[in-house]
């Protein structure tokens, strides 16, 4: 749920920083605070708001699961080929134009890799969430922790991994 919301905010809001300075300049320091924050430094205060659960898990992960792709879509979109910017302008393309249709397949291949990033971002938040009783397989993995059963938490743990490498090939396919 988190990365879904990532995306459909994340993206958007790269691709305004890839065509705005003014907007880099006013987005930049506050995803530098939200990536440089511990994630339990978040979870104090939401947790005060919106007491313990699934709901406070989905906040958390998407705070930290936001700055990467927002950072990367707007890398890619920055690096997009000066003179075929420039052909495109002179061709009299407009500006949506120019970005539904030479910005965003140019930089496709870099703004999968800020969603990859966003989903191993996430998922490394699994099992800090379970800390709130939020529901997934970090559950396990500090249950296993907590009763000193290395062996469970390794095989949640592994699980967790595979989980991320899984989703990592079907991105990037």
């Amino acid at each position: 749920v988190a990365v879904f919301f990532v995306m459909l905010l994340g993206i958007p809001l790269g691709l305004w920083m890839g065509n705005s300075r003014r907007v880099t300049g006013i987005v930049t320091p506050v995803l530098d605070l939200m990536q440089t924050f511990p994630a339990f430094v978040y979870l104090a205060p939401i947790t005060l708001f919106f007491g313990i659960g699934a709901a406070p898990a989905v906040i958390v992960t998407f705070i930290y699961a936001f700055p990467p792709v927002v950072r990367v879509t707007a890398e890619g979109v920055r690096n997009v080929d000066p003179g075929v910017l420039e052909a495109t302008q002179s061709l009299g393309v407009t500006t949506k134009q120019r970005l539904v249709n030479v910005q965003l397949p140019m930089a496709r291949r870099t703004i999968i890799v800020g969603i990859n990033q966003s989903i191993m971002a996430a998922l490394s938040m699994v099992t800090i969430a379970a800390f709130i009783n939020s529901p997934g397989l970090g559950i396990p993995v500090l249950t296993a922790l907590q009763s000193l059963d290395v062996g469970t938490a390794f095989t949640a743990g592994i699980l967790i991994a595979v989980m991320a490498v899984w989703l990592d090939r079907v991105t990037t396919a």
